[in-house]
């Protein structure tokens, strides 16, 4: 069997990327995404990206390295409002942007990898994103189709993996993550602990090996907040 574990993000990378190709890149907000494997497409210097993320980072963290770079040409999108780059060069017209409902998004990755090319809902109804999508009455409702996503190379961020590719996620990394190392024709995941095969509880597995090509270990990765809140010193005093 081939090795999986690669040493270094660049090594795990190398030989797939290309121009103008399609990347899944999982996480939700800042918390689960794939930072290490984002920064080496980024040192790989390809261009003309479209790429399917429910964010799009924040400016200089994640994908906004990316955005800064000028490397993505179009993003599939449920929420962007962190960006201010993205905001800048999507009102400009230099990124083409797709954007998706959440759970839609969600579901749309989820059939890619179930080899489902499309589906109906009623999310999006009679509004601007059914615009030029085929409705259908269900029922004496209407629906509207959305069709499923598969991309050339998904990157993924797990808690934990073995040799074989087993991957375990963690709390809000759970988002995306699990569904797109499905949908794509390969899958390269960034683990913070990398342990032996068989350490891994069988009933705990979330990604199964068969999904996943490569492996990279990345302990102790940075975990960014996106938005500090903090209370006010003596704000509960009043309260007591």
């Amino acid at each position: 069997m081939k090795k999986k574990i690669y040493e270094g993000a660049v090594a795990s990378l190398a030989g797939l990327l290309r121009d103008d190709m399609t990347i899944m890149s999982g996480g939700f907000g800042l918390c689960g995404i794939p930072e290490a494997l984002i920064e080496a497409v980024q040192l790989s210097g390809v261009t003309g990206l479209t790429v399917i993320s429910n964010n799009a980072g924040v400016d200089g963290v994640g994908l906004g390295k990316l955005l800064a770079t000028r490397q993505i040409r179009k993003m599939i999108s449920s929420y962007v409002g962190e960006n201010k780059l993205f905001a800048e060069q999507y009102l400009s017209g230099q990124l083409e942007l797709e954007f998706t409902p959440q759970g839609t998004l969600a579901e749309r990755i989820r059939a890619g990898g179930a080899g489902i090319p499309a589906f109906f809902t009623k999310t999006g109804v009679g509004t601007i994103i059914a615009q030029g999508k085929e409705e259908a009455e269900f029922n004496g409702e209407t629906f509207i189709m959305e069709r499923g996503l598969f991309a050339d190379l998904a990157l993924v961020h797990a808690y934990k993996g073995d040799p074989e590719g087993n991957l375990v996620f963690r709390k809000t990394a759970r988002n995306f993550n699990p569904v797109m190392a499905t949908a794509a024709k390969v899958t390269v995941a960034e683990v913070e602990h990398l342990v032996s095969a068989g350490d891994i509880d069988p009933d705990t597995i979330h990604t199964p090996g068969i999904y996943v090509s490569r492996i990279v270990e990345v302990p102790n990765p940075i975990k960014h907040i996106e938005q500090r809140t903090v209370r006010k010193a003596g704000a509960m005093e009043g309260n007591r």
